[in-house]
């Protein structure tokens, strides 16, 4: 969402915070739980080391999910998921 908002410029930025802010205001969303979520979901991301095309992932610890089993018996390379 971050990336959005800061493609954004002038007031449609301005017009799209105030409207998150009531939202927030709202549904009782403090910026440290939304700061703490954000944070969360950053580490979980960082821990992601396999990916396909369809959002399905995998840290690489515990046990192949079927999705990455499936592709590599079809033959694919398992590294042609690892992410960066």
């Amino acid at each position: 969402m971050s990336t959005f908002i800061e493609r954004l410029e002038g007031e449609a930025r301005e017009r799209l915070i105030c409207w998150l802010r009531r939202r927030m205001m709202e549904s009782e969303i403090t910026i440290e739980a939304l700061e703490h979520a954000l944070n969360r979901d950053a580490e979980d991301e960082q821990m992601i080391r396999y990916r396909d095309a369809y959002g399905n992932t995998w840290t690489g610890l515990g046990e192949m999910p079927e999705w990455l089993r499936r592709a590599v018996a079809a033959g694919q390379s398992i590294d042609h998921f690892r992410r960066g």
